[in-house]
């Protein structure tokens, strides 16, 4: 079967955001590829963005990946607020819950408080610091 991993887009946060995901989830960064990593002739990059991250991903549960990059100046600003999509977590226990949206939700804007949902679920919604909006849920089912 396959697996679904999200990517994110940052504007040159990215390494700081995955370092607070990182202080939630455990674990350990797999790769981790900054720009100067991959400058060349053919692909030049600005000194301002030489550390900025061209690729970093966190294992998450069993098969899972979360990763982003830092979007180069040159192609524009990512809209970090956007409101199209969302990271779903499906845990394994209210315990989990509760841990992933007390912890990933900590300087955000909680949208939806954490409690038994009307369709069965117990379910929080929330955008964190970083603007990244995340939905936590258990189905006891």
């Amino acid at each position: 079967m396959p697996l679904i991993n999200p990517h994110i887009n940052f504007n040159g946060n990215a390494e700081r955001a995955f370092t607070f995901y990182r202080s939630v989830f455990g674990g350990e960064f797999t790769k981790v590829i900054r720009f100067k990593d991959l400058a060349s002739n053919e692909f030049p990059v600005a000194e301002h963005e030489e550390n900025k991250i061209m690729h970093i991903a966190l294992p998450i549960g069993n098969g899972s990946v979360l990763m982003a990059n830092d979007v180069p100046e040159v192609l524009g600003r990512t809209n970090e607020n956007e409101n199209r999509s969302k990271i779903v977590i499906s845990a394994e226990s209210k315990e989990e819950v509760d841990k992933l949206f007390n912890g990933l939700s900590v300087g955000g804007d909680i949208e939806g408080p954490i409690c038994d949902s009307p369709w069965g679920t117990y379910f929080g919604i929330f955008r964190d610091q970083y603007g990244i909006e995340w939905m936590v849920e258990f189905d006891s089912e």
